[in-house]
């Protein structure tokens, strides 16, 4: 367990700077939800400015082969992100 902890990026949330979205499918079976729950809530918990946006109905190939109202959600959340926090600096 020490050696998968050392590993973990919850270990290391508390070092985090950078705002951070997170876009997961809700039936992503490769990168499982709730790991992303978690990172989400650590930075959050540490004052990291954090978005996690869901995709009903969709799996590991959103970007590739899901529903084209979330590919274009999923397009429009990332541009969102970069314009806001890109344009600041």
């Amino acid at each position: 367990m020490e050696g998968i902890w050392e590993q973990s990026p919850l270990k290391y949330a508390d070092q985090v700077k950078t705002p951070t979205l997170f876009i997961h499918s809700e039936e992503d079976y490769r990168c499982w939800i709730p790991e992303a729950f978690e990172m989400f809530t650590a930075l959050k918990y540490h004052g990291i400015e954090s978005r996690l946006v869901t995709f009903k109905g969709e799996n590991h190939e959103l970007s590739r082969s899901g529903k084209p109202k979330h590919r274009i959600r999923r397009l429009k959340e990332i541009t969102e992100w970069f314009n806001k926090h890109l344009m600041q600096h």
